[in-house]
Order: C-alpha cells, then sequence, then structure tokens
C-alpha cells in the first residue's frame, strides 16, 4: 500500500513538471491586419509579448543554445501571425525550391495542431531565403504517419528580413526575422469551425542550426571523419524531451485571447 501511495506521488509530480516544461502563450487579437514583410512595424506587434528563449530541444538540464531565439504571436479572424527573431553571425541557405527539406539548411519551424490530439497536424518551415516548406501529418511518423507533402496553404503569406548577407563568410550578421501570416481556415480540419477567444490550440517552434565551416569561399555544414554531417542543433521553444519535433503532447499551449481590448 504504501509503495503504491509513494508511486503516485512520484508520478503527479512528474506529471507537474512536465506540465510545467511546456510552455504556454496568450496570443492577442489584432484589431489592423497587419503587413508581412518580416519586420514587426505595427503597434500590435510591439505590445504583443516575447515568448520565453528558445532552449535545446531535450531541455533546460542543456546549455542554453549559443544562439538567442524568440518570437511573437497574433491572430484575427483570418490568420494566426508569427514573428520570430534569429541570431545568426552566418546566414547561410541553399535552397529555392518550395517543398524541398528546408531544415537541411538553417531555418524556422513552425508545428501546429489546433484541436490538440496529437493527430493531424501541420507544418510549416521557412530559410533565409524565404523558400518555404509546408505539409501536412494524419500523425506521427512514430505511430507510422507519413507526411503529406502535396498539402499547401492557400493563402499562407511569409517574409523574412535579413541584417546581414546571406551566403558571404566574409562579414559577421547579426540575424534575420520571419513573419508568417497562416490562414485560420486552412490549419482548421476540413474547415468546419472557426476561431474563438478562449480556444487552446497545441504549437511548437523549433530552430535548426548547423556548424559551419568555410570552403573555397563558400559555407559547408561541419563533416565528420567519415565525411557525415555532424548533428545538427535543435533550439525549440517548448522542450520535447527528445530530439523529435513530431511529440505533439509535448509542445506548447496557445490560448486566443478576447477580441475586447485588441491590439491596433
Amino acid at each position: 500500500m504504501r509503495y503504491f501511495f509513494l508511486l503516485s506521488i512520484f508520478l503527479a509530480v512528474q506529471a507537474q513538471a512536465q506540465a510545467q516544461a511546456q510552455r504556454r502563450y496568450v496570443c492577442h487579437y489584432a484589431a489592423k491586419p497587419l503587413s508581412i514583410d518580416g519586420v514587426a512595424r505595427e503597434e500590435a506587434w510591439q505590445q504583443a509579448s516575447w515568448t520565453e528563449d528558445f532552449v535545446d530541444i531535450l531541455g533546460d538540464s542543456l546549455p542554453k543554445p549559443a544562439l538567442h531565439t524568440r518570437m511573437k504571436m497574433l491572430w484575427d479572424s483570418t490568420y494566426l501571425y508569427l514573428y520570430a527573431e534569429l541570431e545568426e553571425p552566418n546566414m547561410w541557405s541553399t535552397l529555392t525550391q518550395h517543398d524541398a527539406v528546408i531544415y537541411h539548411d538553417n531555418d524556422f519551424e513552425a508545428f501546429i495542431d489546433p484541436d490538440g490530439d496529437g493527430l493531424n497536424y501541420f507544418e510549416f518551415e521557412i530559410n533565409t531565403l524565404g523558400t518555404e516548406m509546408d505539409l501536412f501529418l494524419f500523425k506521427p511518423y512514430r505511430l507510422g504517419g507519413k507526411p503529406l507533402l502535396s498539402w499547401d496553404a492557400q493563402g499562407l503569406r511569409s517574409a523574412v528580413n535579413v541584417n546581414g548577407t546571406v551566403n558571404h563568410p566574409g562579414d559577421v550578421d547579426k540575424g534575420w526575422s520571419v513573419e508568417m501570416a497562416i490562414p485560420l481556415k486552412d490549419v482548421l480540419f476540413w474547415g468546419d469551425k472557426s476561431v474563438k477567444a478562449g480556444d487552446i490550440w497545441r504549437i511548437n517552434f523549433s530552430r535548426v542550426e548547423w556548424d559551419l565551416d568555410v570552403h573555397d569561399g563558400r559555407y559547408a555544414p561541419q563533416v565528420d571523419a567519415n565525411g557525415k554531417r555532424k548533428p545538427e542543433h535543435n533550439w525549440v521553444w517548448s522542450p520535447q524531451g527528445a530530439i523529435n519535433m513530431h511529440i505533439p503532447e509535448k509542445w506548447g499551449y496557445v490560448e486566443f485571447g478576447s477580441r475586447t481590448g485588441a491590439q491596433e
């Protein structure tokens, strides 16, 4: 009896710690449409709160990422808006084709599960050249899910702004920012419902960062003695506890704020 009592306490403490590790954010309503230019100029963006700084995908027990990443969110009746800032001294991208595997470059990624059931979710990726990938998954890879790359978010708007030069090793860059407007109707299953204040979605964000060398005046990912790429860094908003973004039950919680007191 005492064993089961202690076990229940241990499991409760573990559950509480896990819940605390999963980030939470209130996404405020934007009273006016936003211009998607990669620069958060509007007053609504200025008033929106920053998320916590990104951490290693395995959690806070690992060292803080070497480069700073943070973001904001807003919404209106049409879009979920995302804005992220990524510190980066060496901006590098190679991929220019839509739906290429963007994380083979340094990238920014968003994962969205509107009903929070861990199924039927969406992934968006973008690099410093503004190349996008968007896909749909019926279920996570570990459960046999296969990516539906033929799915495209109709009306997705995105832009990047670079503070420096892309693919130019001769200087030190400051970083880049990403702005996205994701149509709400595209990520609501079959479009049979609308978003309302108080709704809570499971969402997470990731940054893939490769260590680079310079060869013949060009950036190239570092390789090991066998010529294979060294592992990438994975920095995220809500830690996953594994090097795997496709564990939706460990994503953060985003609550849609009220339209009253909407930000101008």
